[in-house]
């Protein structure tokens, strides 16, 4: 029988630890989204009650229904003047109404002296009676042995006398905590297979799991032999390896190892060729640049540039392809070659109900298109629907809803200690007539978006249900200081769905413009999609 493994991300908690990243409630939900999508069995979605944006997300997640994750609420023990019916944050945890709940309690003797300045004893209690009080109250509650390899290696026996504690609290997961990654790969068989043998002895199951963090560049590697060496079931980590300071076990580096290479079964398997897109989507939403060297999903993990490579990679890609790129979702690149991206354009038309084959003249004109795009700075990994509309545009399939002829943003700086007026002004037109609009709004972009809105609302009455959720912006080169280019990424929804646009220009007020314009030109396809075709 194979070997089944729980994969539970952190990225909404762990990862958002991370210097620089920084997800807001929408952020959150789309991630959570994706998550399930690719077949994540849990999903840290916080603390809650430490900050508004996950009180938020919590309340927000009760209504929505997910296809087979499970959503886990993250905590420490009780503080050690509370009963646990009293403490706040756990609380909180039960106020979040997830099927999980993990808590986090002291395994290292230092940090129970030092951290908590309580007694061994008292810690031991602590663990226990917060695990025994959710118990009644949770589907699953796991507990993380927080600096558990750092307090084995210090104190043995305390360290594994705070794991029975957990599990006599109730905890049927124990997740064993590198925290602060500083363990090595060949160090973690001989460890965990103490514990197990430890816990065998005391109880009839306990699962085990590992949280690793990458301090020294070995918290795959360490989740790996975890699995490989010991069994444990579960596997923490994070999409791209966000996390604090050096960041966790990067799980778009563990999910196709374990899937493709060590035989193991987990959900992920079924969905595993959205992996690159799901790497990607965090990038985008957290406005951090892809890292294009990341193995199985950055955009050189399958590139060849030239020589005796390409030439041997096109006659058999296992000359230097460890596995097909598309396993992952990813896509070979040979560098000096038009093919690049056909089958991922094959792929989007088929998804999209486009009517494009492999030997459609068509197909090279876009992926012309597509490149001359992305030298320019385009990405579309978040901005699909702008993208959609490439797409049909190049096939003559979109229909041109308006044409604008001018904008004009005015931001006027009357007075120091306020905020400038500003207003944007639009001339457009629409089935020949003109229309001629004025706006005020909090900002360039909100007068632009509410002056659009004003001119084409009267003509499309749907536009008024679409509101604009969220507005990134990426400087893409500081080479030429003020005058680099920058990327707008913009969310929009409806009462339908949420949908992402893309513009870049050297001019924020321009890349912002093609975005919003983008949107709405999704947003009226949509609809004309929807409509039932025309009786006879």
């Amino acid at each position: 029988m194979a070997h089944f493994i729980e994969l539970y991300d952190t990225t909404l908690r762990d990862g958002t630890q991370a210097e620089n990243f920084n997800l807001s409630v929408e952020d959150k939900i789309r991630i959570t989204m994706a998550l399930d999508e690719l077949g994540i069995d849990y999903i840290e979605g916080g603390w809650p009650g430490s900050n508004p944006v996950s009180v938020e997300y919590f309340e927000r997640m009760q209504t929505i229904v997910l296809k087979h994750a499970k959503l886990a609420a993250f905590g420490s023990t009780r503080h050690f003047r509370n009963r646990p019916e009293q403490d706040p944050n756990l609380i909180a945890l039960l106020n979040a109404k997830t099927p999980a709940v993990t808590i986090f309690g002291k395994s290292w003797d230092i940090h129970v002296r030092d951290a908590l300045h309580i007694e061994l004893e008292d810690n031991l209690l602590l663990i226990e009676d917060t695990l025994a009080f959710l118990r009644p109250y949770v589907e699953h509650l796991f507990y993380d042995a927080e600096h558990f390899f750092d307090g084995f290696k210090n104190n043995e026996d305390y360290a594994l006398s705070t794991l029975e504690s957990a599990v006599n609290g109730g905890a049927e997961t124990i997740i064993l905590c590198d925290t602060n990654g500083g363990t090595l790969p060949h160090e973690i068989p001989q460890i965990i297979r103490r514990v197990q043998e430890y816990l065998a002895e005391r109880f009839k199951t306990v699962h085990l799991g590992i949280h690793s963090h990458n301090d020294s560049e070995t918290a795959v590697a360490n989740a790996l032999i975890a699995v490989s060496e010991t069994k444990v079931r579960q596997i923490q980590g994070t999409i791209n390896g966000f996390g604090e300071r050096c960041g966790n076990a990067n799980l778009t580096s563990i999910i196709p190892a374990l899937v493709f290479k060590m035989g193991v079964e987990c959900e992920v398997r079924k969905n595993i060729d959205t992996l690159y897109t799901t790497s990607r989507l965090v990038n985008e939403l957290a406005n951090l640049p892809h890292n294009r060297y990341q193995a199985y999903v950055g955009e050189s993990a399958f590139a060849h540039k030239g020589g005796i490579h390409v030439s041997a990679v096109k006659h058999n890609p296992l000359t230097y392809e460890h596995i097909a790129p598309d396993k992952v979702g990813n896509i070979r690149r040979i560098l000096i070659s038009d093919q690049s991206g056909r089958a991922n354009i094959l792929h989007k038309a088929k998804q999209w109900d486009l009517k494009l084959a492999p030997d459609d003249p068509l197909l090279p004109t876009i992926i012309a298109e597509l490149k001359t795009l992305e030298n320019a700075g385009y990405q579309y990994e978040g901005a699909e629907a702008s993208f959609e509309l490439l797409m049909r545009r190049a096939m003559g399939l979109q229909r041109n809803y308006f044409k604008f002829e001018s904008f004009r943003v005015m931001n006027h700086k009357y007075q120091m200690d306020k905020p400038p007026l500003t207003e944007a002004t639009i001339r457009l037109f629409i089935g020949g007539s003109e229309v001629h609009t004025a706006a005020m709004g909090d900002g360039p972009v909100n007068a632009l978006d509410s002056a659009i809105r004003k001119a084409l609302t009267q003509f499309y009455p749907c536009l008024a249900e679409m509101e604009l959720t969220d507005y990134k912006v990426r400087v893409l080169s500081g080479e030429h200081g003020t005058e680099a280019r920058v990327r707008v990424l913009v969310e929009s929804k409806d009462r339908h769905s949420s949908w992402g646009t893309v513009g870049v220009s050297v001019n924020i007020i321009e890349a912002s413009w093609q975005a919003l314009v983008d949107s709405i030109n999704y947003k009226l396809m949509k609809e004309d999609l929807r409509k039932p075709p025309a009786t006879p």
